[in-house]
This record gives C-alpha cells, structure tokens and sequence, in this order.
C-alpha cells in the first residue's frame, strides 16, 4: 500500500442550530475562499444541529472568518469558532487500521488488505477505505445491505437501480448476487468515476451501468426501467422530494430500500412515500440512522 501522507492544515470549526444557517454559512466561506484555498464542509448530527469544518492550507484570517460566519450565523456562532492545527498524517494507513471486514447478511465489505478474511460463504465487496463514506462502516449503507439482503431472500428482482451510487457498494452487492445487468447514477462525477473503478475491481464492471444524474432526470431511467427494487441511500430531504418521480419509474409490487436517515426523519419520509402507493416493509436502526423496506401497492 502506498503511503499517502496529508500535509498539516488550518482548521477552523463550528456548530450551528440548523440546516438553513449552515447552508449560509457554507455559501458564504465557498465564495470568498476559492478553491484550493479552503475545503468547506457541513455534516448533520444526530441532534439535529450541523457542524461546519473548514481547512486550509495556510493560517487563516481569524478575524475575516469570524466576520463571515458572524454575517451569516450571527455573533455568537462567530465568537464560538474554533482555529487549530491538524497534524499530517497517512490518513489512509491510519483509516486501514481502523476498519475491519463488516458483514452485513450475506454480504462483507472489506478493503483490499482483508479480501482473505472474507468467508468463503459470503459476497465479498471490496471498497477501499480511503473513499470514506460508503465502505459499509456507515450504518446508512450497512442497512441498505442487510435490507437488500432481506429482499433477495423471497425475490429475485429483474431491473435494479442504485441511485446516488457513491462508491458503487449497493449496486456492486446487488450485482454480485443476481448475476444481472443493473443501472447506477450519483449527482457527483468523481463518484461516477470512482464507482466505475470499483465495480471493476469486484469484476461485476460489465454488469453495472454507471451515469451521471440529477434525480431521475435522464433517459436511461425510463429505458432501463420500470424498476423492480429502487436502493436509494442519499438524505432525508432530497428523498422527499423523489418520491414521486421514483413512483413514476417503478414496476407493479416493486421494492424500495431508503436510507441516510436520521432515526427522526424516517416519518416523515416514510409518510411521503405512502402518499405516493408505497407501504411500509421494514425498518432498520443502526448507529442513529434508519433504513426503511417499502413495496409499491397493487
């Protein structure tokens, strides 16, 4: 493995009470800081409230990055940032010695310094741990997978579609147990490229059809489809919001899996599913986050 050794950044982090305020604040920081300057990031927590990190490459103007969050978080979210110094480190060989194989039904996810751990009676999916999210450690795609499992137990779906494929983990599973073709799409054209390079890496390349995609805003959804099992591991709002094209794309008694929910966001989504013919299956709970099973009415 080679050694790859992240040079020391400047960080500065904050908490903020809402989605809204921390997509203002993002806006704000990605739009003085260009690229290469500063990475922005936003992530929710199980509370409910958003943490925001920004690194950069060099010492910051302390006061220019409180002056920008206080402008769009207000004094008191400026006055709580917090600067400090991230060490360099491998952070890939620091991630290889964290994470073991994780098994999930008849499914294991592991790196490529575990395939001889894998049991000879599990689909053994390889992913490599510097691609972070989407190694199967998250509870979200863990789910997705014991649920996935679960569906293949009593069916054998014809037409599968991984949509917001990340790292290709749910498309390859699903590849590696049907032996069929299936279509994948993300938002993200580094996640596209990244997919394509592991689903051919788990030799299932020829099998698994990649695009890049908002939504269901392409013609290959209505080629490819209707589809008989939907696995959709994104977030809570914009699963909201498709849930009825994904009505439109799906063949009678279809199954679809949804995660990247927090536990208190499942009924709402689950509510705005129903409203569109799909029936509550099953659910899962793991680490905070919830996987939801529904089947199409009729």
């Amino acid at each position: 493995m080679t050694s790859t050794l992240t040079p020391a950044t400047h960080r500065a982090s904050f908490t903020l009470a809402d989605e809204i305020t921390a997509r203002q604040a993002v806006d704000v920081l990605t739009e003085v800081f260009f690229e290469g300057d500063a990475a922005v990031a936003a992530f929710e927590r199980p509370d409910g409230r958003w943490d925001v990190t920004v690194h950069f490459a060099d010492a910051p103007d302390e006061a220019l990055v409180r002056e920008l969050v206080g402008g769009a978080a207000g004094p008191a979210v400026a006055e709580a940032v917090s600067f400090d110094l991230v060490e360099a480190k491998d952070w890939v060989k620091a991630s290889l010695d964290d994470l073991v194989p994780v098994p999930a039904g008849r499914f294991v996810v592991h790196g490529s310094h575990d395939r001889a751990r894998v049991p000879t009676n599990k689909l053994g999916i390889e992913i490599e741990a510097a691609l972070a999210f989407g190694t199967g450690h998250h509870g979200t795609t863990r789910g997705c997978l014991l649920l996935l499992d679960h569906v293949l137990k009593s069916r054998r779906p014809r037409r599968v579609l991984d949509l917001g494929t990340g790292t290709g983990v749910l498309g390859i599973a699903a590849a590696k147990a049907l032996h069929r073709p299936l279509l994948a799409s993300d938002i993200d054209l580094p996640s596209v490229r990244v997919a394509r390079e592991n689903a051919a890496i788990n030799s299932v390349g020829p099998l698994v059809r990649i695009i890049s995609a908002t939504g269901f805003a392409a013609p290959d959804f209505a080629h490819d489809g209707p589809f008989d099992l939907v696995l959709a591991n994104i977030l809570a709002n914009p699963l909201r919001q498709l849930a009825g094209p994904m009505r439109q794309h799906l063949a009678p008694k279809a199954h679809v899996i949804l995660s990247g929910l927090l536990t208190p966001q499942a009924r709402g989504v689950t509510a705005a599913y129903r409203a569109r013919g799909l029936v509550p299956v099953k659910h899962i709970r793991i680490e905070g986050w919830c996987g939801l099973l529904l089947r199409r009415a009729g």
